[in-house]
């Protein structure tokens, strides 16, 4: 039998330290290190394997002929979308969201879809009772279709049950953080527990053919709990992002080794289940008032799909000595270089001022190209005059205030028409790639052309719209 020792594991990182310490030398996390027993069996150390000479693996060369993946369909347009066409045979993901947001509602449509189709689906519940689970099928109207359901924690007896009969399509649990094996000796959680579970059904996945999808919990900052090397095992990573109290969700994509990366698909919680949402940009806009200062249409891309989406800013006299900065869906660091360069490069001030500012429909925008799109609706509302409601912002501001070009500038513009938009503020680079669609597009080298451009309007007794 294997020599067991003992090592204190970082339940937040996963570094093993050979004695006990206050704090953990990688992630600098305070009393994270818990007592645990290594050794072999699932997930054990290649150290403990027994020590043969390996077999000699051919090589061959990049050139040649590569097929394409076979892929499961769900017909749920949206997750098909951030999948890259579809589940992969044989493919392991991970997918994360806060508690509630709804991954045990896609995720059981999505196998109730593939069971309808002809494939086996099995879903195993780790948190949830069988009646539990059954409740939310009838209340989303799926208690016909002809999907496995069982509620167990053991990896053994998950893997057991996996290999008696025809191998599933595609298998669900939720979630890893609720698995144990009893190879390991440690709670069910901790990181041990978690890698060893992963890695057991990361190599089911990868011998049977079936699509393994393993829900996990995040933490406070948003991150997938446990150690990261669980996102460096599975082929895709997947979070479900959204407010509880809104009925809208995000699932993107921030890994994925058979598609791109950062898609995203668009979901409508209902009390049927989670409905796709054919045009997000009309469902960011829905609620839009072109009459209101501050507003202003930000023309981004998502992964290859392009959205319109609000801007929102309010610029209010502060009584404080230090004016507040509160941002809601876009970077706080980059709030503060845009009013930055405001103030430097084109005299607007905001130092006496509160700033405040969101993204409509609880998006999360990280594109710098939405820069010049945040610093028109704060112009706006500082001057107190609406910005034109047919008109959509696109475009980088560097610190010496010039507007640089982005990428895909003529997708973004194509949305725009589409939507009704028939004017556009964009970098001068850009502004030859809208010539061939209509309406009129203006080019900026400068932010300070579009603080002249906002003063003009304010001058010239424009009434808000």
């Amino acid at each position: 039998m294997a020599k067991r020792g003992t090592a204190y594991v970082c339940q937040a990182c996963g570094a093993a330290a050979s004695k006990w310490a206050g704090r953990c030398d990688s992630c600098g996390e305070w009393n994270t290190l818990v007592e645990e027993r290594s050794g072999g069996g699932v997930g054990g150390s290649p150290t403990a394997a027994s020590r043969k000479r390996g077999r000699v693996v051919p090589l061959v060369g990049l050139a040649g002929e590569s097929d394409t993946p076979p892929r499961i369909e769900t017909r749920v347009g949206e997750l098909d979308r951030v999948t890259g066409g579809g589940f992969v045979r044989g493919s392991a993901l991970l997918v994360g969201g806060d508690p509630g947001i709804g991954k045990s509602t896609l995720l059981i449509q999505a196998a109730a879809r593939i069971a309808r189709l002809g494939h086996r689906a099995i879903y195993i519940s780790g948190e949830e009772a069988i009646d539990q689970v059954r409740l939310r099928a009838m209340r989303l109207g799926l208690s016909d279709a002809p999907v496995g359901l069982a509620a167990e924690t053991s990896v053994e007896d998950i893997l057991a049950t996996l290999t008696d009969g025809p191998p599933p399509a595609i298998v669900i649990i939720d979630s890893i953080q609720t698995l144990w094996s009893e190879m390991v000796e440690s709670t069910p959680g901790t990181v041990t527990q978690v890698r060893a579970s992963a890695q057991a059904l990361v190599r089911y996945a990868k011998s049977s053919g079936a699509t393994v999808i393993l829900v996990g919990h995040v933490t406070k900052d948003g991150q997938i709990a446990g150690p990261r090397v669980v996102e460096h095992m599975v082929d895709a990573v997947l979070y479900f992002e959204g407010d509880g109290a809104h009925q809208y969700r995000i699932l993107r994509s921030v890994k994925n080794r058979f598609g791109a990366t950062d898609e995203i698909g668009v979901f409508e919680m209902t009390d049927k289940g989670l409905a796709e949402v054919a045009n997000p940009s009309a469902l960011f806009l829905g609620e839009r008032s072109g009459r209101t200062p501050g507003s202003a249409v930000f023309a981004g891309l998502e992964g290859t799909r392009p959205l319109l989406i609000e801007i929102q800013a309010l610029v209010a006299p502060s009584p404080l000595g230090t004016p507040r900065r509160a941002v809601i869906g876009w970077d706080s660091a980059r709030l503060s270089m845009i009013l930055a360069v405001l103030e430097a490069r084109c005299g607007v001030r905001f130092a006496q001022n509160d700033v405040y500012l969101n993204v409509a429909g609880g998006l999360r925008v990280n594109e710098t190209a939405a820069d010049l799109a945040v610093a028109a609706a704060l112009i706006s509302s500082l001057s107190g005059v609406a910005l034109p409601a047919d008109c959509v912002y696109f475009g980088e501001v560097s610190l010496s205030g010039a507007v640089r070009a982005v990428s895909q500038a003529q997708s973004r513009l194509k949305e725009a028409r589409k939507l009704g938009f028939t004017s556009a503020f964009v970098p001068e680079s850009n502004a030859g790639d809208g010539a061939t669609d209509g309406g009129q597009v203006t080019g900026l080298t400068e932010l300070a052309d579009l603080v002249a451009q906002v003063a003009a309007r304010s001058a010239g007794g424009t009434e808000r719209e």
